[in-house]
């Protein structure tokens, strides 16, 4: 790409609404954006949210959309209505992104019924928490939280005493697959005890149980994905059978959801979701299925190392310009340059491709990085790929983790290239939800 001179500034706008950005860059072509951007392609967007809704269908499961990756509107309605199929519960992270998907109208208009918050619940999150439904139950919404604390159940107990119309929140028991990231461990006498406290609290209807696969980051094969996914199933599915052991004895078990949901899934693991995944699923299940992904819209390097997905499905890239050149620093006599796309545009989470990013076209990578710039390493010439490189080109960066390279950018520069002339230009801007 070539040299970028631009006359008009982005802070000249100071929060810029939608329709002034629009207005400023729609129909520009790339080459006139001021570095760094991020560029998201909605026709890849668009196939990778039908691909994973036929993926969940083809598994027999439900699917719920985690929005935390782009957190926009836009993005939302992609991941919730494809030409395959729809869906209307997501995950959120944050209670910002959950208060835009009301704001952006997405619950008035029915797109979104079923809302989960996506942490263990809080209590300086109750309050939120407890208006949000509100909000909710006028259209027929519901807000589903994460339990695997004994104390949160007490937290929302001595909530609800207060109140003068009591409620019961659903609820999904987050259960440990053995990452140490979230989650209550299944082990039969400790599970069951957990489960007799939480059945027996007035305040607490069981929904499910909920696991993250986040070992499936480590699959390089397809086979590998489906037996992090299977394994999946059975804990979720064990889970499920302690608790029914458990409520069957329960005084208060009328008060719980049945069947259960048996929520499972991460990008990897949803990748190899399929009828054939199906049939590993010997056992028989004490609930239904759910698939829960987030990055698959986007994707980048660190799904690209699992092998389930190609270069081609990858919708989002980082706009750079070089900024200096050093000939010969680098390792056996190779260049190296800066660009202006550090830590801030690219974040420093790594991965099994190593660097923090690839040169698209180009035999270079992002190497090293700092807070805002980045140190481009030149590699050996490889096929295909231009190992030409000087101060004002503009690099396209495929970063490692695209959760974390949306969350750095103000807004996203959106192309689609299912229209003629569409890939190298502008068609909408798209302003994603900042805050917790």
């Amino acid at each position: 790409m070539s040299t970028v001179i631009q006359t008009k500034t982005p802070w000249q706008l100071i929060n810029p609404p939608k329709e002034a950005l629009v207005e400023e860059f729609v129909g520009k072509p790339l080459t006139a954006l001021r570095t760094p951007a991020i560029v998201l392609d909605k026709a890849i967007f668009a196939q990778n949210c039908a691909k994973m809704h036929q993926n969940a269908k083809d598994w027999g499961a439900n699917f719920r959309a985690h929005l935390k990756t782009h957190k926009t509107v836009e993005g939302s309605i992609l991941q919730l209505v494809s030409d395959v199929d729809k869906t209307d519960a997501v995950i959120v992270s944050t209670m910002m992104e959950a208060w835009e998907v009301v704001r952006g109208g997405l619950i008035a208009n029915g797109t979104i019924k079923d809302l989960l918050y996506g942490l263990p619940v809080g209590f300086n999150k109750i309050d939120d928490l407890s208006a949000l439904q509100a909000e909710m139950s006028k259209y027929g919404g519901v807000v589903r939280i994460f339990i695997d604390h004994l104390d949160q159940v007490r937290f929302l107990e001595e909530y609800e005493k207060k109140q003068p119309n009591p409620k019961k929140w659903s609820a999904f028991i987050k259960v440990d697959g053995g990452q140490k990231r979230a989650g209550i461990p299944v082990e039969p006498e400790s599970f069951k005890a957990f489960m007799k406290t939480v059945f027996a609290s007035p305040v607490i209807s069981v929904y499910g149980f909920y696991s993250h696969a986040g070992d499936s980051y480590g699959s390089t094969s397809l086979e590998q994905a489906t037996s992090y996914l299977t394994g999946e199933v059975r804990l979720a599915n064990d889970a499920a059978a302690l608790g029914l052991e458990v409520l069957a004895e329960s005084p208060n078990k009328a008060a719980h959801q049945q069947p259960f949901i048996l929520s499972v899934g991460s990008t990897p693991a949803a990748h190899s979701a399929s009828a054939a995944a199906r049939a590993h699923l010997t056992s028989v299940l004490h609930g239904k299925l759910e698939l829960h992904a987030g990055n698959y819209p986007l994707l980048d390097l660190q799904q690209l190392h699992t092998t389930l997905i190609d270069r081609s499905r990858i919708s989002q890239r980082v706009l750079a310009q070089v900024i200096s050149y050093y000939p010969g620093r680098g390792s056996d006599g190779l260049d190296e340059a800066m660009c202006d796309a550090g830590a801030i545009a690219m974040s420093k989470d790594v991965g099994r491709i190593p660097g923090f990013g690839e040169i698209l076209g180009k035999s270079w990578k992002l190497g090293r990085i700092s807070q805002e710039h980045g140190t481009l390493v030149q590699l050996p010439s490889q096929p295909g790929s231009d190992a030409k490189l000087q101060v004002g080109d503009i690099i396209e960066i495929v970063g490692q983790h695209a959760c974390l390279i949306a969350a750095g950018h103000p807004w996203y520069y959106i192309v689609d290239s299912s229209v003629e002339g569409g890939s190298d230009k502008v068609v909408d801007i798209w302003i994603p939800w900042k805050g917790w």
